[in-house]
């Protein structure tokens, strides 16, 4: 029996319609579609994912604007179908507050880091939410700098060891771990502040979730909304993909709970 060309057999998969199958994931149209640069195992592409499919539910993708930040997302927007600018160091919530208030119709989230906005940006977050600033802000906490080495971070847990802390983080010399849901949630201009995490597929789906809220508390005028998530970092952990999601699980949420820290009260039944 004569062989078909490979294209020729593809094509006749395709159009076999007795397969009965159907498509049940397609790439966000607010997606690219392109590699990015980030390690195996890391979640920052699964939280892209996350707020690509938010914004194309939503509607929102010809009106909305990224921030990215300095950090391993430094690239985020080559990996959005977005309009996007890069902004310095720490500075996305300053930046983010520019663009707000000159186009309010638009909506803007920055994209940051722990290192980026828990550190050299902390400043600029505290003061934007404070002022309710009216943009989202995705916050990534895996518990090191990550695209600098490993070093500690404002939110490495006690006792984990870094590049820069080799015999583990000692409280006593660098203080407690900052949680960042908590301390915004403070703040009367915070419309909503949350922490998930992305280390299993029940705890994605709550994160897509409260995302979607975070971008409803801007389009709704509350003031400033945040997501915090939990994401793993395997190369500067020093772990395997699979042990880095245990240890999101076993060692970050017990320092970090996981919960609603303040949800306006037009927000209660999105929850």
């Amino acid at each position: 029996m004569a062989v078909l060309p490979a294209d020729e057999r593809i094509i006749d998969l395709v159009a076999d319609e007795s397969r009965n199958e159907k498509v049940v994931y397609q790439r966000p149209a607010a997606l690219s579609d392109t590699y990015t640069h980030y390690c195996p195992g890391c979640t920052h592409g699964i939280a892209h994912r996350l707020v690509a499919e938010v914004i194309d539910e939503m509607g929102l993708r010809e009106d909305t604007i990224l921030v990215a930040s300095v950090g391993c997302s430094v690239f985020a927007y080559n990996y959005f179908e977005l309009d996007a600018c890069e902004a310095a160091h720490g500075r996305a919530p300053a930046m983010a507050t520019g663009i707000k208030r000159s186009n309010p119709n638009n909506i803007v989230f920055t994209y940051q880091g722990d290192g980026d906005m828990a550190s050299i940006g902390m400043g600029e977050i505290i003061h934007a939410a404070a002022r309710g600033e009216h943009f989202t802000t995705i916050f990534i906490n895996n518990a090191v700098y990550g695209m600098t080495g490993g070093q500690m971070a404002p939110t490495s847990l006690p006792g984990q060891v870094t590049t820069s802390s080799p015999f583990g983080r000692d409280l006593a010399l660098c203080g407690a771990p900052i949680k960042m849901a908590e301390l915004l949630a403070n703040l009367d201009g915070t419309a909503y502040s949350v922490r998930r995490s992305l280390h299993d597929a029940r705890h994605i789906i709550q994160a897509k979730k409260a995302i979607r809220t975070a971008f409803e508390a801007q389009v709704q005028g509350l003031g400033f909304s945040i997501v915090e998530l939990l994401s793993t970092c395997p190369t500067n952990w020093g772990m395997t993909a699979s042990e880095s999601m245990e240890w999101v699980k076993n060692s970050m949420i017990p320092v970090y709970p996981l919960g609603d820290y303040k949800v306006a009260p037009e927000l209660a039944t999105r929850r």
